[in-house]
């Protein structure tokens, strides 16, 4: 039987105490007492594991909840940038809403206002194509027409309608930087002939019979047709194969206005 160092330690007190009280005892008594030091020394042994096991245990217990504690805190600081960024795109959106509620009390101002300026620029626009070089007449009296009319549609928004309007500019605009050919008729020495008209931006308006014998150019100045001399039928049929894309575009010598006025 293993005797602990508690239970050795209290068998030798328990010695000494009976060698000095001058107390003798007979072997049987001396195991009994001997038995007693060592479950005794067992209960403390017992005693001191289980406590043992109680300390080992708290102790699990504190590491368990301290790593909770960690992943907790983690957690909580994660949560506060998370916070951080979803009140700052709050305090932009916050702005914005009333950026657009300000916008939208201009909304009616505004609107009242384009009208007007919309109905100007249709004006502004069917003057221009009246003192305009003639080119594809119908076309854009009809252009300036529908809008006039879409103007008048209330089924239509109001930013849709200034689209049309500018697009319509953007067309004009087109037309000064372009060269065209197109199949129209028109009056030459009094009888009305089937022609070709080019166009060479607004610089140059001309038209050719569909023989070839006639040529005129449309003089800004005079707002009236003249006839152009046979010296430009080689560039102008040169000039309406280019247009039709029969010619790679090259040099060209076409009458203007002011030249033939000269």
């Amino acid at each position: 039987m293993k005797v602990t160092k508690w239970a050795q330690a209290g068998l030798m007190l328990s010695m000494s105490a009976f060698s000095l009280s001058g107390y003798a005892f007979s072997p049987e008594e001396l195991n009994d007492e001997l038995n007693k030091v060592v479950d005794a020394g067992k209960q403390i042994n017992q005693s001191a594991n289980a406590s043992q096991q109680k300390v080992d245990k708290i102790n699990e217990q504190i590491q368990s909840k301290l790593q909770q504690f960690k992943v907790v805190n983690k957690e909580i600081d994660g949560l506060n940038v998370y916070n951080r960024q979803m009140q700052a795109q709050l305090n932009n959106q916050l702005l914005e809403l009333s950026q657009l509620a300000t916008s939208m009390e201009q909304v009616s101002i505004i609107e009242r206002q384009i009208s007007p300026l919309m109905a100007r620029m249709i004006d502004t626009l069917i003057a221009f194509v009246q003192l305009d070089v003639p080119f594809l007449p119908e076309e854009r009296s009809k252009r300036t027409a529908d809008l006039q009319r879409l103007l008048e549609q209330a089924d239509v928004s109001v930013a849709e309608k200034f689209r049309r309007v500018l697009e319509a500019y953007q067309v004009e605009v087109d037309y000064g930087r372009t060269i065209e050919v197109y199949s129209g008729t028109q009056v030459v020495d009094g009888v009305e002939r089937d022609v070709d008209f080019l166009r060479i931006g607004r610089v140059s308006f001309v038209y050719q019979t569909r023989d070839g014998e006639k040529m005129g150019m449309w003089n800004k100045a005079s707002q009236s047709w003249q006839p152009l001399p046979a010296d430009y039928r080689t560039d102008i049929n040169k000039a309406l194969r280019i247009a039709r894309k029969q010619l790679a575009p090259d040099l060209i010598i076409v009458p203007i206005a002011q030249d033939f006025a000269e």
